[in-house]
């Protein structure tokens, strides 16, 4: 595999658990990154958001958007998501180019296929 599977998620996220599972099964190594612990680097994060739009990417039921009334408010994602990277559907997975934004097993198992 040239890069490595990566999962940016949060430890009590149910599908990012479901996420790191469904690797480890395969026996596939990935880089688990902790969102409460780390923010995503900018460049990371222009890499994931020219694959999927802000409104795909953000959690309107996490407690910060909620808490902040967000729908409401003109914002600036990119900027916001590197403050509170809880933001965002989890888990994220990348793998080079490819990302996917919540549980996709399927999408998943596609690119295991290719690496075959």
């Amino acid at each position: 595999m040239g890069s490595q599977i990566q999962i940016f998620g949060v430890k009590k996220s149910f599908d990012t658990q479901k996420a790191e599972r469904f690797f480890k099964e395969r026996r596939i190594p990935f880089h688990f990154v902790d969102l409460k612990e780390k923010s995503f680097s900018p460049g990371e994060l222009r890499s994931i958001a020219d694959t999927i739009p802000w409104e795909k990417l953000v959690d309107t039921s996490s407690s910060v958007y909620q808490k902040r009334q967000m729908q409401y408010l003109e914002v600036d994602w990119f900027e916001e998501i590197l403050e509170n990277p809880t933001l965002v559907r989890m888990p994220i997975v990348r793998w080079g180019k490819k990302v996917t934004v919540g549980y996709e097993p399927d999408i998943w198992k596609e690119w295991i296929k290719s690496l075959e």
